[in-house]
């Protein structure tokens, strides 16, 4: 294997260097154009400059990093590749181009002073094919059917009408949401109709700048309605397979009558805000529902709360309750057992006394017997005179 010379390895480490910082411009020399091309087509760039002179050539990205220098390749993606180079020439190709490839585009030519071609990127979002949903609903007047069509994915928003059986064509409500950063558009086109004839159409139009001139269209035909029906829905079936999409139902809608022939059908109003109108009666009751529903789920939430606290202080003062009769419980048996402890004391007090008060009766009775028989021994003695005529004090 050869060894790199200083030269190549001086070039190989300029590149390794401009792929990893941003390019920093002094004074250039500015050229400029604008390239616009649909998303997922191939975008070429070419650099060509008129000098026979031997120079280097360099194109960069939008964010500012170098995506060739020369022949060599810088930044390892498989989209750029090398179309053609030589002294004045440098082309290359970005393969599969999607919304965040679009930007500012830089060839640099290193001369003295270095001069610069930039090149403005528009990538172009074609819309999807629309699609067309009807629904009859009831008015106040009669019924009325709601015509809805809808296409996404688009960059710069597309230009949605309405082409009628009776040649006339107009717009209708058209609502635009945007994703993907705001670079891409999702539209929806509202027609309200009062009243249609036998065999009548309705057509959606989409105009697209990515389309060149031509045109997608998505037809109905109001007699695959249902008259009997107070609400339903019809879907004209899609050109081609796409995700759901969210529909935008407008608050005012067109309104115009739709007649079997161009001769004898009139519109009534053409692009035109309807006041009074009942779709915006029946959203301001929804709306009312939806705040009724709320409060009510709030108040019930507050009722909730309120049983949980009573509850819980239901449950605190049954404890406290409880606690307090277990006590009761417990002072009454001490009581009873002391009571029961002093019954039997007294009993066997009582019994004492009782015994005691026998064993006098008894002394005494034979006291007084004796003293009866005996009379004048008690005369004679002296000393029961002295003695004090009382009974002992205790008898065992």
């Amino acid at each position: 294997m050869s060894q790199a010379t200083p030269h190549t390895m001086t070039l190989w480490i300029v590149l390794s260097l401009l792929a990893w910082f941003p390019l920093q411009e002094a004074s250039l020399n500015t050229h400029t154009e604008t390239l616009i091309v649909e998303e997922g087509q191939m975008l070429t760039l070419k650099c060509v400059i008129s000098q026979t002179k031997e120079s280097s050539l360099q194109w960069v990205s939008p964010s500012g990093f170098t995506i060739f220098f020369d022949k060599h390749p810088v930044l390892k993606n498989q989209k750029y590749q090398l179309l053609n180079y030589s002294n004045g020439q440098l082309t290359i190709s970005i393969s599969n181009v999607t919304l965040h490839d679009e930007g500012v585009y830089k060839c640099l030519h290193y001369t003295k002073p270095v001069k610069t071609k930039e090149v403005n990127v528009i990538i172009l979002a074609t819309p999807s094919k629309p699609t067309v949903e009807a629904s009859t609903i009831r008015t106040p007047n009669g019924k009325e059917v709601l015509l809805k069509c809808f296409t996404k994915g688009s960059k710069p928003p597309p230009q949605i009408t309405w082409l009628l059986s009776n040649g006339i064509e107009l717009y209708g409500e058209t609502q635009h949401t945007f994703e993907y950063n705001g670079k891409k558009c999702n539209t929806t086109s509202i027609l309200r109709v009062h009243a249609y004839g036998e065999n009548a159409t309705a057509n959606c139009l989409v105009r697209h700048e990515g389309l060149r001139g031509e045109k997608l269209v998505a037809p109905f035909r109001f007699e695959d309605l249902d008259p009997d029906s107070d609400s339903m829905e019809h879907s004209t079936p899609p050109l081609q397979s796409s995700q759901n999409a969210t529909e935008f139902v407008m608050e005012e809608f067109s309104s115009v009558d739709i007649g079997t022939t161009g001769h004898e059908q009139t519109s009534h109003k053409y692009n035109s805000i309807t006041e009074g109108n009942p779709t915006s009666v029946e959203i301001t009751k929804k709306k009312h529902g939806i705040l009724l529903l709320i409060l009510v789920s709030f108040l019930i939430l507050v009722l909730f709360i309120i049983v949980q606290l009573f509850i819980m202080k239901l449950r605190k003062a049954h404890v406290i309750w409880k606690r307090e009769n277990d006590i009761s419980e417990m002072t009454l048996e001490s009581y009873k057992s002391r009571s029961n402890n002093d019954d039997t004391a007294f009993q066997e007090k009582n019994g004492q006394i009782f015994g005691h008060k026998c064993g006098m009766k008894y002394i005494i009775t034979s006291y007084m017997e004796r003293k009866s028989k005996n009379p004048k021994e008690n005369v004679q003695d002296p000393t029961l005179k002295q003695e004090p005529n009382h009974l002992p004090e205790t008898i065992v």
